[in-house]
């Protein structure tokens, strides 16, 4: 488990990196496009369903009954996702002319996208419980919310506090 999370934390400080180097105050990157950011994103979920499978160690009846769940659950996740990418980039374009009301249209969506994500976790639940049971479901929710914690922490290494 440990060299496959040290496999994964290398894979995604690209994303964030990426996206918040507009803000730093000495750098003019090119910006990163939308072909660069799907690509990465799908090495990153490459990264998670590896870490998941490893983790989670499913028996057949297990894995039959996750597998499509789940890719439906990391389908709407990338939705959230999507926006959590264009607050990014609308922090970065603001971030050196950020004022009160731009600082809060960010923190507003910054909410909505915190409470999306747990209405989606609370919405799955009992989809994920009815395949593996309470235990494994869990257990699932887990390591998912270790791997957004690792992300979380990556974008918080990159994305400079408001000036």
């Amino acid at each position: 488990m440990r060299k496959l999370l040290g496999v994964f934390i290398l894979c995604i400080p690209f994303i964030p990196y990426a996206l918040a180097q507009d803000a730093q105050a000495n750098s003019q990157p090119s910006p990163i496009s939308d072909s660069d950011i799907q690509l990465l994103r799908s090495d990153v979920q490459a990264g998670k369903n590896q870490i998941i499978t490893d983790t989670m160690a499913f028996n057949d009846q297990q894995s039959t009954a996750f597998w499509p769940i789940y890719r439906d659950y990391a389908r709407d996740q990338q939705v959230i996702g999507d926006d959590r990418v264009k607050l990014i980039k609308d922090y970065a374009a603001h971030y050196d002319s950020m004022d009160d009301a731009t600082a809060q249209d960010l923190a507003q969506r910054m909410f909505d996208i915190d409470a999306r994500t747990l209405k989606l976790r609370k919405d799955y639940w009992p989809k994920f419980e009815k395949a593996l049971g309470a235990k494994q479901a869990a257990k699932f929710y887990q390591v998912d919310n270790r791997l957004t914690l690792i992300i979380n922490l990556q974008l918080t290494d990159v994305i400079p506090l408001i000036q």
